[in-house]
């Protein structure tokens, strides 16, 4: 018998659009066996009565059944918070300005080197719990503001931590190459040579699934980049990137090159940049959030990506500067308003393409038989709303590996 199966309601497979938009199958069920997927389709297939087919059996009355969501690109471990840069960014400071007087990354790092691990564990898990509340199963968490070896592995650590207590997930990627910390001022090369350093004991310590860059004026020149994406090609590490959020320094076609997971913010990205992420298969994570904060007015070429193929995923940015955003449905809405987005597109990228974007394509991130049984349940009449309303959360319930844990 199957562990449990839910009957009755409207999946949002993500899975083939082509066949009906969102992938949809209309009085659909879907079964669950050892965490995984073990059957779906419409209710009407199904081989008998449904209590003579799984142990346990959900009742969905009409509800819609997505993927649970996949937020691919946070920062959720840190110390601290950055409301004071808030406004002086409405009084008219720039983020590099902030960041060249000392504010910005740095100003986090301080707050995180001394916070201890239980303070921080404390503090991301309220910032985590409220998105899980919204339906996320599967969330990348970054390092970045350690910056040097002890403290970039307590957040990793912290993060491994937080999907061990909770009913998630959890991706994690080595952001040493952040920024420049104070000790290494003026000494940028320097300091990749400390990055470049940590990189093997960052893999032998296994808690880093990724690794991650900052290459931007403000940061990580593309030869200082290419020198840490070397680093972790050696060590068999994959690579992603904040690439072309202020200023095309051709960050997008660098991580191209090494194969990378993802390409993250995009806003000034190239025709070639483009090319070479489709060529590549590397994913594009828009960050909307980001573009909002910082009232970015130069958009990421959707239009270019969508001609090209590339796969598109969202992601929430959270962080505690440029996207204090713990909603991944608001994140879908900024998409759709800020960069028209579809609401599928949407949807697509906070399931399929999150799942892509980390990895994770083969097993999370559509509803197929023998992927993790992951699920968010909502209460609306049509997947549309879940990008379309504001400050609205119609989460139903939720589903980790085949176990419900709300209120469906």
């Amino acid at each position: 018998m199957w562990d449990a199966l839910w009957i009755g309601g409207r999946l949002a497979t993500m899975a083939d659009a082509r066949a009906a938009p969102y992938g949809a199958i209309e009085d659909g069920a879907v079964a669950a066996k050892d965490g995984k997927i073990a059957w779906l389709g419409a209710r009407h297939e199904l081989s008998g009565p449904a209590e003579s087919l799984a142990r346990t059996v959900h009742r969905l009355d009409g509800r819609w059944l997505t993927p649970g969501l996949i937020d691919c690109h946070t920062h959720l471990v840190y110390g601290g918070d950055r409301a004071r840069e808030f406004e002086q960014r409405l009084e008219g400071a720039s983020y590099e300005e902030i960041s060249r007087a000392g504010g910005g990354i740095v100003s986090t790092v301080q707050a995180t080197r001394a916070a201890d691990e239980d303070t921080l564990t404390a503090a991301a898990k309220r910032r985590l719990l409220t998105l899980l509340a919204e339906g996320v199963s599967v969330v990348e968490i970054k390092s970045g503001y350690g910056l040097d070896l002890e403290n970039e592995l307590k957040q990793l650590r912290v993060a491994r931590r937080l999907g061990e207590d909770l009913p998630v997930t959890v991706r994690t990627s080595f952001l040493g190459a952040h920024a420049v910390p104070p000790e290494y001022k003026d000494r940028s090369d320097g300091y990749i040579d400390a990055v470049v350093a940590m990189i093997p004991a960052v893999a032998a310590s296994g808690l880093a699934d990724a690794v991650d860059g900052f290459c931007e004026n403000i940061a990580f020149s593309a030869a200082q980049t290419a020198r840490v994406f070397e680093a972790a090609r050696a060590q068999g590490l994959p690579v992603k990137l904040h690439a072309d959020q202020l200023s095309d320094l051709g960050g997008a076609a660098l991580v191209a090159r090494y194969g990378g997971l993802s390409a993250d913010h995009l806003e000034y990205t190239s025709e070639a940049g483009v090319a070479a992420l489709a060529k590549a298969g590397t994913a594009a994570v828009l960050l909307p959030g980001a573009f909002y904060t910082l009232r970015e007015t130069k958009q990421p070429p959707l239009e270019a990506l969508r001609k090209a193929g590339v796969p598109i995923a969202l992601a929430s940015d959270s962080n505690p500067g440029s996207a204090p955003l713990t909603s991944l449905l608001l994140t879908m809405n900024m998409a759709c308003t800020l960069f028209r987005m579809t609401p599928e597109e949407a949807l697509l990228g906070v399931t399929r393409q999150g799942a892509k974007a980390l990895g994770l394509g083969a097993s999370h991130g559509t509803l197929e038989v023998g992927k993790a049984a992951d699920f968010a349940i909502w209460d609306i009449e049509h997947p549309a709303e879940l990008a379309y309303r504001m400050g609205f959360n119609p989460l139903a319930g939720a589903v980790k590996a085949g176990t419900a844990r709300g209120t469906v």
